[in-house]
């Protein structure tokens, strides 16, 4: 009989190990520019020191990132979607929206500059005369952030991209970039992936500054609801690791030693509406 006690202690340890062992690493679903920008290889071990939780990082296109965590598949999410985020919330399966960081996006291309877009000021405009020249354009056609505000933009300018002059990569911003300077071809890229990748691609800044072009990221929790697995408490610490004052004073300043600027400006704590 103590045996059997035993054994079935035992037994029930067994199953839980993998529940404990999954409570001390935290999933992070992400989108590439986060990761191809460097930030997070410098964020990460500092929440690990602090938190003494490991992390795993699934760095993907920001529809990609908000599904897993919508699947229970990730315990907390950064992400560069904001109308998406907003209906993720609205549904329940993000919790605690909040602002962690901004940069911009850009439109770059080759330096002939075939559509002549240089010196316009208005996104929309520029890729309206992208079509109109039908000027080679590449998409990242990954329904991330940037495909998602890209989408809306040639939206806006009233054009459906044509097969002939539109090249879809389904890849992250670095490898899109590398698929625009190839080709010859102009490209909607966040400011901080270029800065990094820029010295192996010669595409120049032709679009730049426009409100539409603001691209912000908030981090958010993740509804237990969604899935058995998720880490309710480690997601939450490292969403409050993010807008941490300690952090925030790191993002502030990330990339200026290597590029004479920063990559990102913090706000965390400010609404949209303030930006």
């Amino acid at each position: 009989m103590v045996r059997r006690v035993c054994l079935l202690v035992l037994a029930g340890l067994a199953m839980a190990a993998p529940v404990a062992s999954r409570s001390g690493t935290v999933i992070v679903s992400t989108t590439t520019s986060t990761q191809d920008s460097g930030l997070l290889d410098v964020l990460v071990p500092m929440f690990e020191k602090k938190s003494g939780m490991s992390v795993k990082t699934i760095s993907v296109g920001t529809g990609q990132a908000l599904a897993l965590a919508a699947r229970g598949e990730a315990d907390v999410t950064l992400a560069h979607a904001p109308e998406l985020e907003r209906r993720y919330v609205a549904e329940g399966k993000m919790l605690n929206r909040r602002l962690v960081m901004y940069n911009d996006f850009v439109i770059i291309g080759p330096e002939d500059d075939p559509a002549r877009i240089k010196g316009m000021t208005k996104a929309v405009e520029a890729l309206k005369r992208i079509a109109e020249t039908q000027s080679r354009f590449v998409s990242r056609g990954d329904r991330s952030g940037t495909h998602i505000l890209e989408q809306d933009l040639w939206k806006r300018a009233e054009v459906t991209p044509a097969a002939s002059w539109y090249i879809e990569s389904g890849q992250g911003m670095g490898a899109t970039l590398g698929i625009a300077n190839d080709r010859g071809a102009y490209v909607l890229t966040d400011r901080a992936t270029l800065m990094a990748f820029g010295r192996r691609a010669a595409l120049s800044i032709f679009v730049e500054g426009d409100r539409p072009l603001l691209n912000v990221y908030a981090v958010m929790e993740i509804n237990p609801a969604n899935g058995p697995r998720v880490n309710v408490a480690g997601g939450k610490a490292f969403a409050d690791f993010m807008v941490a004052p300690e952090t925030q004073a790191v993002i502030k300043t990330f990339g200026v030693d290597k590029y004479g600027q920063p990559l990102f400006v913090p706000i965390a704590g400010k609404k949209e509406e303030d930006l």
